[in-house]
């Protein structure tokens, strides 16, 4: 609790662990009684008011109400989109290029001009993955360009967003600012539907796996543990390796 701020992302895994070491016995014959004990605390400081609880990590600060989006069936709001994406440019040593949740909709409403200040000391065409993440009204989706193929994908639950997203443009426009003439044609467009339910997780989750080029091998029965590991991410300021 004094280091999450909340139980949200304990897990009976945790908890088995931390009673091991506590007290150098396994209590497997005491699961049922430890785990209803563990729900009720959980639900008696859920009822009260939360201490005053931050995560500060580089220009990143979260506050408990940010973290609570990870919980149940919530919406992931910017703030935990944003700082998730630092944490994956670091595990990718800085290979992968996240443009924050905010790109985007600057993008659509005030074209390049409105973004061209972003790139100021990145070298776009300098990395192999760049991840957008894309919020149109009350729907999450990814967009990615493989610089090195000039292929950009679309993670979408509903599959239908790739319309309204203008990243090809974006990239044709900044090569030709950045006088970077081999990456102003050639780009394809390869739309994928992936899920329909948890759209800011899975995102998030597309983005750990793309960037860490490890498979997208998971599905909604995963999503509950991704919530619990990406809360704890987040509160140490790393990625961790999955179960």
């Amino acid at each position: 609790y004094r280091t999450y701020g909340s139980f949200i992302p304990l897990q009976k895994s945790d908890v088995l662990r931390h009673l091991k070491r506590k007290f150098n016995s396994h209590w497997s014959d005491r699961k049922n009684i430890i785990f209803s004990e563990v729900s009720r605390c959980q639900a008696a400081i859920v009822q009260k008011p939360a201490p005053f609880f931050q995560v500060v990590y580089k220009k990143h600060t979260l506050t408990l109400d940010d973290l609570l989006t990870l919980a149940d069936q919530n919406w992931l709001n910017d703030q935990v989109m944003n700082m998730y994406g630092e944490l994956i440019m670091e595990s990718s040593h800085h290979k992968v290029h996240y443009l924050n949740s905010f790109f985007h909709r600057q993008l659509m409403t005030k074209g390049y001009d409105g973004v061209k200040r972003w790139t100021k000391q990145v070298d776009l065409f300098s990395k192999s993955l760049l991840l957008v993440p894309v919020h149109l009204e009350v729907h999450w989706c990814l967009v990615t360009a493989d610089i090195a193929k000039k292929k950009i994908c679309l993670y979408d639950s509903q599959g239908n967003a790739l319309q309204k997203v203008n990243i090809l443009k974006y990239l044709m426009t900044e090569a030709r600012e950045k006088q970077q003439i081999a990456f102003e044609n050639g780009w394809v467009k390869i739309p994928q539907q992936t899920n329909e339910n948890d759209c800011g997780v899975f995102v998030l989750e597309y983005s750990r796996c793309l960037a860490l080029t490890r498979p997208l091998q998971f599905s909604q029965n995963d999503i509950p543990k991704i919530r619990k590991r990406i809360y704890k991410e987040l509160c140490d300021c790393k990625l961790h390796e999955q179960d």
